[in-house]
């Protein structure tokens, strides 16, 4: 099982995992994506713009996310602990379903740690669904604090934003 980078040959098999990932979360009630998000225009993005990683297991995609400093303007609302901007921000993460609590996301989340103490960072910020009760219990036992919430689609919930200090 490697972390790597992804490419836009992997594209199609990205959204495979996306829809695997869709399809648990809807089996769950959880309603934060659907048919349209995330889309493979916006993964080509990521991937261009070589944001997006992935997590391969014998040549298949079983998770990915995208991390780079983009928040979204939103994020200015919420009162963050560290102020200096020294941050990256994860998006989209998602495992295949049939490797949900395998530790997967963990695996992604300590690869993203880990790119803040490469890149002289000091901080990891995300939002999570409040809908999604999977996703905010994963990020508090990972040691995030949530900072906030934030409305970003019409005719949803709340995202909650939670932070991690990495680098003191």
């Amino acid at each position: 099982m490697i972390i790597r980078k992804a490419e836009i040959s992997d594209l199609k098999k990205i959204m495979l995992m996306y829809s695997s990932c869709v399809s648990g979360m809807i089996e769950n009630s959880i309603d934060q994506w659907d048919s349209t998000y995330p889309n493979s225009k916006i993964i080509s993005l990521d991937i261009e713009k070589e944001t997006y990683y992935v997590v391969e297991d014998n040549k298949s995609i079983i998770g990915g996310m995208n991390i780079d400093q983009i928040q979204d303007p939103t994020y200015l609302d919420i009162k963050w602990e560290d102020s200096s901007n020294n941050f990256l921000v994860v998006h989209r993460l998602a495992v295949k379903k049939e490797y949900w609590n395998k530790k997967i996301g963990k695996k992604l989340m300590l690869h993203a740690e880990k790119l803040v103490e490469k890149l002289n960072l000091k901080s990891i910020r995300l939002d999570t669904y409040g809908s999604n009760p999977i996703a905010m219990k994963f990020y508090i036992k990972l040691g995030y604090v949530k900072k906030g919430f934030v409305f970003l689609k019409p005719g949803k919930n709340e995202y909650y934003c939670f932070e991690k200090i990495i680098k003191k």
